[in-house]
């Protein structure tokens, strides 16, 4: 974009406003904090397990905001988490404040999938060290625990689960290694984006009627070698009584909701399930 700096990006990505040692605190990070490959890899893996992916203000009828303060009050401060944009947002906020260059993307999400889904995810590419690594704290069940470097064939196996990342035509292809075999979870090119885009693309996922994240609440963490998840009222495929939602999101994913909020989650994950 013409006129467009390196540090007018970044103002607009609210990095200077980044409160590290409140986001080290909600990571549980207290290692060095030197811009080198160790350090994006702790980092990640520290984010992934500590910060749930969720959908809960959609569900809410709240809304999802994508700027840094809005991000750093929700994430960091409520002990709540977010999806993709939220996530990935405000990784690549801190990674950026630490010295990291950091290129924001938006990806196709296949899950298997040949069809051309619109671009809805969001994920990063960091550079360190000379080589570019594939970085996304924001994909939930099936996303990366530690970045993978962005090379044909480049492969990630972390705590029993297992990557790939591969070429197709003129796009990268992220692969998971599942019991049927490798399925695709998304595509993306490298090519520039601006907090605009990441704003379209938020306002589709959270209210067009076909998204999944506008149905019912979705809540997946991991930790310790293992991946909860929550869809609905199904808590790791296991049916959860309504009344019991607000102790499992404090109790299983550390989320802290009024109990009253938690009773209208249950009501629409009730009337979804009617309706199916």
């Amino acid at each position: 974009m013409e006129g467009m700096t390196e540090n007018t990006l970044a103002s607009e990505w609210g990095v200077e406003r980044v409160d590290l040692t409140a986001y080290l605190r909600r990571i549980g990070h207290q290692g060095p904090l030197d811009p080198t490959a160790e350090t994006l890899r702790t980092l990640h893996r520290a984010h992934v397990t500590a910060i749930p992916f969720e959908n809960l203000d959609v569900i809410l009828g709240r809304g999802v905001r994508l700027d840094i303060d809005s991000l750093q009050g929700k994430l960091v401060d409520s002990r709540r988490g977010g999806y993709c944009y939220e996530q990935n947002l405000l990784f690549a906020a801190v990674l950026e404040r630490l010295g990291y260059p950091v290129t924001r993307l938006l990806a196709r999400v296949r899950m298997g999938e040949d069809r051309r889904r619109p671009r809805s995810h969001a994920m990063l590419l960091v550079e360190v060290e000379g080589t570019t690594h594939l970085a996304d704290v924001g994909f939930g069940g099936d996303g990366l625990l530690e970045p993978v470097p962005l090379a044909d064939g480049a492969l990630s196996s972390v705590d029993g689960w297992d990557w790939r990342l591969g070429r197709d035509g003129d796009e990268w292809v992220l692969h998971g290694l599942r019991p049927e075999g490798w399925i695709a979870l998304y595509s993306f090119r490298v090519e520039t984006h601006y907090p605009a885009d990441f704003e379209v693309a938020n306002h589709y996922t959270s209210t067009v009627p076909t998204s999944p994240f506008v149905r019912h609440p979705i809540i997946q963490q991991t930790a310790a070698g293992v991946r909860r998840r929550l869809q609905g009222l199904e808590l790791d495929g296991e049916r959860l009584e309504p009344g019991k939602l607000h102790a499992v999101l404090e109790e299983v994913f550390g989320i802290g909701l009024e109990a009253d909020e938690a009773e209208i989650l249950a009501a629409r994950a009730l009337a979804v399930q009617e309706t199916a």
